[in-house]
């Protein structure tokens, strides 16, 4: 960094004494210099060639000023200082890069402009990527109809609730105004409604459609949020803690009944129908919901008939099965014929040999 810091010096020393073309050819030798190594240089340095800049744009012609604000509007990292003797210049060839571009303005000087500059400033500054309710509050303020629009039009713009307010009186008698803040998705209800009241018909009713739209547009998205949670849920393990200090305490006392399982799965208590199912077969509860998953039915007829359900109350835990893993229940009673066929003894050898955890219960081929 010896050498450019030593030509930066040299730079400050000779602006003074140095021509108008030949200030132009410096600024623009140190506009190089910063953006090759502008990723490099400490915050000491940066201040430093920062404080050049202010010192160079104070003596060059507005073309040199408007070229230099070009090419350090888009730059992340470009000197604060400059950037404010930039924004601030009366002209708006030189301002405008800046005022709209430049991330490292801060909003002190943003709303300084917005306070007092022409309307160019302010229409260049309501174009900005984002604009906070304290900027937004004068633009709408101060600013005339095509600034007030563009703020408007604005996806990043936030506005406070006075800034709508001052929004929703300017629409007044101003159709394209009116439309474009009264399908901004933030805009309060009851100011939409105000919004409404003083449109035009043509206005009002192409708001009203688009709101409709966009409502029933919110409503498709939440039920999409909420159906992809409900399937992350069921493909999740479950904590059966709970529902297995239930059904161990019922055994006990002898009432952990193939009625009992029946009301749970009726009632939709999948947690304790899997825990109870569980603790009737010796099946550790995630071989059990593992099986309640398959889309086939052979392991839960299997087990089922080991532990001498009836078909009803087997019908009751598929049927739920299918409505908790969101798939068809049209194939539960085809189910039936293959379930009286299987006899209860070939079924608790099955449920024998496959009495180990997490492996699922699989039916034979014959009976």
């Amino acid at each position: 960094m010896g050498a450019p810091l030593e030509l930066i010096h040299e730079l400050d020393n000779s602006i003074a004494h140095s021509t108008d073309q030949r200030r132009s050819a410096m600024l623009r030798h140190l506009t190089d210099l910063f953006l090759v190594g502008s990723d490099q240089y400490s915050e000491e340095e940066i201040d430093l060639i920062d404080d050049v800049f202010v010192r160079l744009v104070g003596t060059i012609e507005q073309s040199s000023r408007a070229l230099l604000a070009i090419r350090l509007g888009p730059v992340p990292v470009a000197p604060p200082k400059i950037l404010r003797a930039l924004a601030c210049d009366d002209a708006i060839e030189v301002a405008s890069p800046v005022l709209t571009q430049a991330a490292r303005l801060d909003i002190a000087t943003l709303i300084e402009c917005a306070q007092a500059k022409n309307q160019e400033h302010l229409l260049a500054i309501s174009r900005r990527k984002t604009l906070p309710e304290q900027l937004t509050d004068v633009l709408v303020e101060r600013g005339d109809q095509q600034v007030v629009l563009s703020t408007a039009k604005n996806a990043g713009a936030r506005f406070s609730g006075k800034g709508f307010e001052i929004l929703v009186y300017r629409s007044q008698g101003d159709d394209a105004l009116t439309s474009c803040v009264g399908l901004r998705s933030d805009l309060p209800p009851q100011l939409f409604e105000r919004l409404l009241a003083a449109a035009s018909e043509k206005v009002r009713s192409t708001l009203v459609a688009e709101r409709e739209y966009a409502r029933a547009e919110i409503e498709r998205v939440v039920d999409e949020v909420t159906d992809r949670i409900q399937v992350e849920a069921t493909t999740k393990p479950l904590s059966y803690a709970t529902a297995q200090i239930l059904v161990e305490s019922m055994h006990q006392a002898g009432v952990l009944t193939s009625g009992k399982l029946q009301e749970f799965a009726s009632a939709g208590r999948f947690e304790e129908m899997v825990a109870a199912i569980s603790l009737m077969s010796g099946i550790p509860t995630a071989t059990i919901e593992q099986n309640m998953r398959d889309t086939r039915a052979e392991s839960l007829l299997v087990m089922a008939k080991a532990i001498g359900l009836s078909w009803e109350t087997t019908r009751s835990i598929m049927m739920l099965a299918a409505k908790r893993y969101r798939r068809s229940a049209n194939g539960v009673d085809q189910a039936m014929a293959a379930f009286h066929r299987l006899k209860q003894s070939t079924a608790q050898q099955i449920l024998d040999f496959h009495r180990m955890p997490s492996t699922p219960v699989r039916a034979a081929r014959k009976h």
